[in-house]
Order: structure tokens, then C-alpha cells, then sequence
């Protein structure tokens, strides 16, 4: 069933969220009786430096809201085109789990700080239960071909091989919001915890040929790449985020308490090889969150945050 098909199947039920600084909203509705979360985010703008731009073919028409002195206010409507200036882009999830409601619906979140102790009673279970069927696309991905005709990059080494690729974020037409995803192949890393001085020289290469293939691929240079790690990371097979300096709009996705930049990841276990098994790691959690829904860990959290 094409997208086109599925959108016009698709009843609203509900507004998940909304970000006016991202200006986007999530929207829960159901597909055939079953739940379907739809993202839609607009554009950004995309002007060729290097050619003369027409202010009146891009405005359509406007309407004055106020001015005073030299500043004016009006409501404008765009010239659009789907190729080269779509007016926003669309994210489906169908069929849609309940731990994808909670992930993308509103809500409350607090400053963790797990401790060795609590990784290891609380966390490592729940990463293996969110293994297997869970992420069965990420296996797709790497293993089945799919989403193949997107690959930017594929090496099939089974320890050191890995796919590059786009992320949904990005609409692969502006470079300034350039997103890439990179998932390895080896399965013996969940999160950053599972991460020490062995995979040092893993790492190091993995970055070098990230950057390498983003350089030639899309014309940034190193420096303009900002490559990084989530934890508590979305699903427990190790990735990498890689984006454009100047992508503004990935929200908390690269703040404090969520992005961990792979740099700093190589440097910490250069000092000391098993830093992430031995350290207490702040982050952000939503009460979405399965974590926070496990007998104890609220409790042993709010001990951590007490010490």
C-alpha cells in the first residue's frame, strides 16, 4: 500500500504533540482499525546562493496583519513544489505500538542519574526486552535489504561493516538539515555502557569512513559533521547519529543529557577502558519511557538524585 493510499485511510484521533520551534506536530489516528502515528514537520526553506532569487515568485499572496514604522507583519502564502520546495514533510508509523505512543506523545521528563548499580538491575533487562521482533526493522535494514535503494554506504563485514544511510528526519533535499544514521552490524553492542578500550580502533575507523563517505557523497567537509551518540538511545542496536552543524531543529536529540559525541566517547575510554561500565551517566527520561514504568527504578533514582 503506497503512502498516498494509507494517508487517505488515516482517522485522526488525537494530537500527540506539538514543537512551534520545530513546527511540528505528531497526530495518533488509526490505519484499518489500527493505531498510526503521523509527524508532519515543515520545510525548510531553500535558496541557490549562486543564483538571483525572486522574492514574488516564491510569495504567492499576503495579507497585512499590522505595521508600524518600517516593520510590517503579514500572513503570506508560498509557492510550492513537491521536487524542490515541498511545504513540509510527512512521517507515518503504521501499524503503530503502544511504545511508540508513549515515545512520541507529550510528556514529563526528569534528570537520571544511573549509577553502575542501577544499569545493571534495572536497564540490561530491559534492553533485552526490547530485542528481537521489537527491532526486527533494524535487522531489515542490515540483513534483508530493505530500504536498500536509500543506502548511502553498505559494507556486510559481519564485526567491523555497517550501513549508512538517511534518517526519517531528514527530507534529503536540504543539506543544512543533512541527518544520517549509521547501524552496525555486530550485535554485541546494546548502548554506549557496553563500550571500552577494545573498541577503540572500531570506533576510530568507523568515524574516519563516516566522514570520508559523507565528504564525497554531499560535498561538507569534516568539520561541518557533528557525530554522536543518544543514550538512552531509542532501540538497543548500536547507531550513530551524524548531522550538519547547522541542522537546528533535532530539538533535545543533541542536547546535554541525550547526545554524547562519539569524540568524547573515543577520548573517555582512551583514559580509562572501562569508563562507561564504572561511571554514573545523567541523562533525560520521559515518564514514557519504559524505564520509568520498572518496580524500583523510580526509587533507586530518586536515591541517586538525593547522594
Amino acid at each position: 500500500m503506497s503512502v498516498n493510499e494509507l494517508i487517505a485511510k488515516f482517522h485522526f484521533s488525537k494530537l500527540l504533540n506539538g514543537n512551534p520551534q520545530t513546527k511540528s506536530i505528531v497526530l495518533l489516528g488509526s490505519i484499518d482499525d489500527q493505531n498510526a502515528i503521523v509527524t508532519i514537520e515543515k520545510s525548510h526553506f531553500l535558496v541557490d546562493h549562486e543564483k538571483d532569487f525572486s522574492l514574488a515568485s516564491l510569495v504567492q499572496d499576503s495579507e497585512i496583519i499590522n505595521q508600524n514604522d518600517i516593520y510590517y507583519w503579514s500572513k503570506v502564502l508560498l509557492a510550492q513544489n513537491l521536487n524542490d520546495s515541498p511545504s513540509a514533510k510527512l512521517n507515518l508509523i503504521f501499524p503503530a505500538t503502544e511504545t511508540h505512543i508513549r515515545k512520541y506523545a507529550g510528556q514529563n521528563h526528569h534528570y537520571v542519574r544511573e549509577t553502575p548499580e542501577m544499569y545493571n538491575k534495572f536497564v540490561v533487562p530491559y534492553i533485552e526486552s526490547q530485542k528481537g521482533d521489537r527491532i526486527k526493522w533494524v535487522y531489515n535494514i542490515l540483513f534483508e535489504g530493505k530500504e536498500s535503494e536509500t543506502f548511502v554506504y553498505h559494507d556486510t563485514d559481519p564485526v567491523t561493516g555497517f550501513v549508512l544511510l538517511p534518517d526519517m528526519k531528514w527530507d534529503t533535499i536540504n543539506m543544512e538539515s543533512l541527518y544520517l544514521c549509521a547501524i552496525v552490524n555486530r550485535m554485541d553492542i546494546s548502548s554506549v555502557r557496553d563500550l571500552n578500550s577494545s573498541h577503540i580502533e572500531y570506533l576510530v575507523n568507523i568515524q574516519k569512513l563516516i566522514k570520508k563517505v559523507a565528504t564525497e557523497k554531499f560535498a561538507v567537509q569534516k568539520d561541518e559533521l557533528r557525530i554522536f551518540i543518544h543514550y538512552q538511545p531509542s532501540y538497543y542496536h548500536f547507531h550513530l547519529h551524524i548531522v550538519n552543524v547547522k541542522h537546528p531543529g533535532l530539538g533535545d536529540g543533541i542536547a546535554v543529557g541525550k547526545a554524547i559525541l562519539l569524540d568524547d566517547v573515543i577520548e573517555n575510554i582512551k583514559v580509562t577502558g572501562d569508563y562507561y561500565q564504572k561511571r554514573t551517566i545523567g541523562y533525560l527520561l520521559g515518564e514514557n519511557h519504559g524505564l520509568w514504568n520498572i518496580d524500583g527504578y523510580r526509587e533507586a533514582h530518586q536515591d541517586s538524585i538525593d547522594n
